[in-house]
């Protein structure tokens, strides 16, 4: 979909954790929700290719959600707001409460993943089905290749080389993503800048993004895994083989600690953004899963 497009979807509520802007698509629909959440750096706008195939080919017959966590996209972040990924799964929370949403069918990517499995471990009862995309894991938060980044954001020297880096967006761009698409010029560069401006336009903004990075702690991971291995809501997992970041072998690490899992569906040299680039990768196997999981409950 187009960008002129969503901002005809996008809406804004209040939650207990705060203000949070989402795009929904068919929100008057009486079906099934489709929750979609992003990572860092990037926002809903990760899902639009997604959304936009699953939208055209069942008009009317879903509901599709795509927020903004805090910092990144439209959403707000408040000063010592806690941006840890257990503090941003209980802000899904709030956003679900808030929009009533119960019989959800979540979808995540990179560290909206760790949100989503710690989401899962705390509300089951809220899934209808869960889908993971390459995301980070229990013993892989954050990933090898990404802790330089975070030792710089906790030594507070990432946010002014970020700041002038994004002066030059072609540059900012290939520094951030340049390993996470396969074919990054042809990314949209309204969406390049979404992604990267709330997180760099200003120092204040990237300070919070630094506090952000350094909150990053394979704890509040460690710490739901029991649950996860209890975990019976139907789960996908389809990953992309080429991410340097999250080695294929994490898919079958989550295969083996969720009991849910039904398959894991590798997409041959797809980096850690293919729902982005490469959406009709995922779009069967989500409605593959969805019809199989209402199946199950019917």
């Amino acid at each position: 979909m187009q960008l002129t497009e969503l901002h005809a979807h996008r809406h804004s509520i209040a939650t207990r954790s705060g203000e949070i802007s989402y795009i929904d698509i068919n929100s008057e629909g009486t079906g099934p929700v489709a929750l979609f959440v992003h990572g860092i750096a990037t926002n809903a706008y990760l899902w639009r290719n997604v959304i936009g195939v699953l939208a055209g080919q069942h008009p009317g017959h879903r509901r599709y959600i795509a927020l903004d966590l805090p910092l990144h996209g439209q959403s707000p972040v408040t000063a010592g707001q806690d941006l840890s990924v257990a503090a941003l799964a209980a802000g899904l929370e709030d956003f679900c409460d808030a929009l009533g949403l119960t019989g959800i069918d979540l979808v995540a990517n990179d560290t909206g993943g760790a949100i989503a499995q710690i989401f899962a471990a705390r509300n089951p009862q809220r899934l209808a089905s869960l889908t993971l995309t390459n995301c980070d894991t229990d013993g892989n938060l954050p990933p090898e290749s990404f802790k330089p980044t975070v030792e710089l954001a906790r030594s507070g020297n990432l946010a002014p080389s970020a700041v002038a880096l994004f002066a030059d967006l072609d540059a900012a761009a290939k520094v951030a993503f340049g390993t996470g698409y396969e074919h990054l010029d042809r990314v949209d560069p309204a969406v390049i800048r979404s992604y990267l401006e709330p997180c760099f336009g200003t120092m204040e903004r990237a300070r919070e993004f630094e506090r952000l990075l350094a909150a990053l702690d394979t704890g509040d991971l460690a710490a739901v895994t029991p649950r996860l291995r209890e975990l019976t809501v139907p789960t996908l997992v389809v990953w992309g083989t080429g991410d340097e970041a999250f080695d294929v072998s994490w898919a079958y690490w989550l295969r083996d600690i969720i009991p849910g899992t039904t398959r894991v569906v590798t997409v041959d040299g797809a980096r850690l953004f293919f729902p982005d680039e490469r959406p009709m990768d995922l779009v069967p196997h989500l409605e593959q899963h969805w019809a199989q999981a209402a199946a199950v409950r019917a």
